[in-house]
């Protein structure tokens, strides 16, 4: 009874925990739920939303977030887009077609020990997306890359041989249960932190080699950038920008090398820079260097990303009409070789 207390507590003092069961509340038989549990105390619950069409024969859209405690706006994005799918459930009658045809699978909320706490880690200490078994193949950026010397430094991965943390295995199986094996997945994780722009990453982040299902990546990204000339991200595979230990896509992209089907996992980050320079002040709050702090600017964020999130339901919704084939394959290949992994 205390811990559970102590998790309802913690609970009122976390928004965004607040705002994702309101939403669970109003989406009602509509959504199927369950939870895992965080690490540390209190326990609170890491929540995985479904909706949509079970049948593992049709496609698939996983949308993540909270990985990082400190990346708030992250989960925020994710909440308001599961918030506004449930509320045009009582009169969208389109949505619901869609519905017949998708599966939708959420959790916004991966790490709420350490959006509780604040910190990038769970209350264990460690950074879930360096958490997953896999090595990098070349030298990593000390510390950024990932470290096993103390949970008391950033970008801890846990333990060697430890299982992966809570947290961690919730992703995971929830990937493999609902994403992994469909003829067709997608996945996006919001986060943020990186740079002056918005970016949208694609695995890996371990090694500079391209994906299996490379591409397929670029003739999503064609159709992307067909449909939404003026969009503001930088599409590259994270390797670009730096190698990294225990990336938990990494680890499902690999996991699925050996599944049927297409599975495409995608990162944004967004570029919380932009925010520090149009609001300086910001540089002097922690949470300031991950999300815009100004009601009117996270508004404005929140609203910047609904188009991409709506785009990715119905790319796979129509996957069939745009996944390359043979020839059409090749030459996509061909070009996401230049494009992406040519250069330096």
């Amino acid at each position: 009874m205390l811990a559970g207390m102590q998790a309802a507590d913690a609970a009122f003092h976390l928004p965004e925990l607040v705002a994702l069961e309101q939403a669970i509340n109003l989406g009602g038989a509509h959504l199927a739920v369950s939870c895992a549990w965080s690490a540390g105390e209190p326990k609170l619950p890491v929540y995985q939303v479904t909706l949509g069409n079970a049948d593992p024969a049709v496609p698939a859209v996983g949308f993540f977030g909270g990985v990082h405690g400190l990346e708030r706006i992250g989960a925020q994005v994710v909440i308001a887009w599961l918030q506004g799918l449930v509320v045009r459930l009582a009169w969208d009658e389109t949505l619901h077609r869609q519905l017949e045809q998708v599966r939708l699978v959420f959790m916004p909320l991966v790490n709420p020990g350490g959006m509780l706490r604040h910190t990038r880690a769970n209350p264990a200490g460690v950074d879930l997306m360096r958490n997953a078994p896999v090595q990098a193949e070349d030298p990593v950026p000390p510390l950024v890359g990932g470290q096993r010397l103390s949970a008391g430094l950033p970008w801890y991965r846990g333990k060697r041989d430890a299982p992966m943390q809570p947290e961690s295995t919730a992703l995971c199986d929830m990937a493999a249960r609902e994403l992994r094996g469909r003829p067709f997945a997608l996945a996006l994780d919001c986060h943020s932190g990186f740079g002056m722009r918005d970016r949208l990453w694609f695995p890996f982040a371990h090694s500079t080699r391209p994906i299996a299902h490379l591409a397929e990546l670029h003739a999503l990204c064609a159709i992307f950038e067909q449909s939404q000339p003026q969009h503001p991200y930088l599409l590259e595979p994270q390797s670009r920008q730096y190698l990294a230990h225990g990336d938990l896509w990494d680890h499902l992209v690999l996991q699925a090398q050996a599944d049927q089907g297409v599975f495409l996992p995608l990162t944004l980050e967004m570029g919380s820079w932009m925010w520090v320079r149009k609001n300086p002040r910001q540089m002097f709050s922690r949470a300031g260097m991950f999300n815009p702090l100004l009601e009117h600017r996270q508004q404005r964020v929140l609203r910047r990303h609904l188009p991409l999130l709506e785009f990715l339901v119905r790319a796979a919704l129509s996957a069939g009409r745009w996944l390359p084939r043979q020839a059409e394959r090749e030459r996509h290949q061909r070009a996401a070789l230049a494009r992406w992994y040519a250069g330096p």
